[in-house]
């Protein structure tokens, strides 16, 4: 899988040891270093959640400033992601990403020392422009050094692998770490991280860089839009939502006019008109949306509503990270069956999932059966983060990895920063376990919907007549291999002796 150059970390042999060893075996150093940098942006996007009600009793506020604490994040994450894509393709990804990541691990340290929650709340949206240098360079990275179909498969898997293990184990690190050291922790150990990740991508290549221009107009926009859509719907429940929803109608006009006159839109027409980037995009801001609004309201429904401490808060969200782990079989299973099988097999396990969670928050039932309803979702993650990634890998059109991989993290920022505020919304208006209960049934719904639309879409693709999914390119029909295989009834009949 890797060149002379590359060598693994760890001899292995697949059948005889644990997927994490495999995992490790592996993964070649410069993977693992590209890999940690989105680890600990994904880290940092969860970490908090059960850092929340210690962060509040320290510096003060109320749901909404923990909204934002979260939120603020997101905001500047997901907006200026619009533009780092091509920062990437203009400057280099490797650069960008290795100031990225200098970046973040010295905003993480500012952040730890915050004295009030207002200065946390900036130091998070810094934060988290700081953050938004790294996904996209770290998908084009992965499209430079992966040029093979096969190669680039499993080497998502096994970034999907670590980084998956960065959302899904801070809830559980979080409390741990919170315990323990207080709610400065969790900030804290980003430094270590960035360091480690600066040493292991060293010597990463240069790619050809393309001097485009920068729309700074719309990015100015584009942030606008989304922190006063985000202010709308937390505001929603208290009842003053209607200048920020004005204000957010207006924004989003001058967004469209910014975007029609610029010679180089955020939103590039070159990638939105590629169907399966556009189905990513969508997918990807849903999932997310799942995902973040979900870890949210669990958080403060385990915290607030059970009494439970950080640490055993965190424990419960522990089956969530079974599913990551899985992420090296499903890059491996995605080059033989294709992206919309698991696509719609990770949907139907994330509504499941979500629905069972709803129904045992509604019961009261015991945390024990919330971790087991979780399971689901988190094996429902790799089966969708896997396919997607390399369908935006490997559908970017030439030259624009790095607009396509920063578009697809905007709309998943912008899909998580929703789910808060939305999911949010829900439980400030119905109180704490009607609340959750209301909003982790909104979610399945939302994501049952992405579902019919992903199995509509995917027999549509497959053609008229044909009753599975669309063929692998170079791979035959499961149906003609069936029909003309050893075991089909054709095969059988001219293989028997006539008498």
């Amino acid at each position: 899988m890797f060149g002379e150059t590359e060598r693994p970390l760890w001899l292995f042999r697949s059948s005889h040891i644990s997927i994490w060893r495999m995992v490790v075996g592996m993964i070649s150093p410069r993977l693992l270093g590209i890999s940690l940098g989105y680890f600990m942006v994904l880290l940092d996007a969860t970490i908090l959640n059960v850092a929340l009600p210690d962060i509040t009793r320290d510096l003060g506020g109320d749901v909404a400033s923990q909204q934002w604490a979260v939120n603020a994040y997101t905001v500047a994450f997901g907006s200026l992601l619009l533009s780092s894509g091509a920062i990437a393709d203009r400057y280099g990804a490797s650069r960008v990403f290795r100031i990225g990541l200098a970046g973040f691990g010295l905003v993480s340290l500012l952040c730890a020392l915050s004295p009030t929650m207002p200065v946390l709340i900036g130091l998070r949206a810094v934060q988290g422009a700081t953050a938004a240098a790294l996904p996209s360079s770290t998908l084009a990275l992965l499209g430079l050094l992966y040029t093979e179909p096969g190669e680039r498969a499993r080497a998502i898997g096994l970034w999907a692998a670590v980084t998956g293990l960065g959302f899904a184990a801070g809830p559980l690190l979080g409390g741990v770490l919170v315990g323990w050291c207080g709610w400065r922790a969790v900030f804290l150990v980003n430094v270590p991280v960035a360091v480690l990740g600066l040493m292991m991508t060293r010597n990463l290549p240069r790619p050809v860089t393309r001097d485009r221009p920068l729309d700074l107009r719309a990015q100015v926009v584009a942030v606008g839009a989304l922190a006063l859509l985000i202010d709308t719907v937390i505001e929603v429940p208290r009842g003053r939502a209607l200048l920020p929803g004005a204000l957010t109608v207006v924004a989003v006009l001058c967004l469209v006019a910014v975007e029609r006159r610029s010679t180089s839109p955020a939103f590039s027409p070159v990638v939105l008109r590629v169907p399966r980037l556009r189905q990513a995009l969508m997918l990807g801001a849903v999932v997310q949306f799942q995902m973040s609004g979900a870890l949210f309201v669990l958080g403060l429904y385990l915290l607030d509503g059970r009494g439970q401490s950080p640490a055993l808060a965190g424990i419960a969200f522990l089956p969530m990270t079974a599913g990551p782990l899985l992420a090296p079989v499903v890059g491996r299973l995605a080059t033989r069956t294709g992206a919309p099988p698991l696509i719609v097999t990770g949907l139907a396990l994330t509504v499941l999932g979500n629905a069972l969670t709803a129904a045992a928050v509604a019961r009261d039932a015991p945390v024990v059966l919330i971790s087991l309803a979780l399971l689901l979702v988190g094996a429902g993650l790799p089966l969708l983060l896997v396919p997607l990634t390399g369908q935006v890998v490997g559908s970017a059109p030439a030259g624009t990895g790095g607009t396509a991989g920063g578009l697809f993290n905007a709309f998943r920022q912008f899909g998580g920063g929703m789910g808060v505020a939305v999911l949010g919304a829900v439980v400030a208006g119905s109180g704490s376990r009607t609340g959750t209960a209301e909003a982790l049934g909104l979610s399945a719904a939302v994501v049952g919907a992405a579902l019919i639309v992903s199995l509509r879409n995917a027999l549509a693709e497959a053609g008229p007549g044909h009753r599975g999914f669309p063929p692998v390119p170079g791979r035959p029909r499961l149906s003609s291999v069936w029909a003309d295989g050893p075991l089909s009834r054709r095969t059988r009949r001219s293989a028997a002796p006539r008498r």
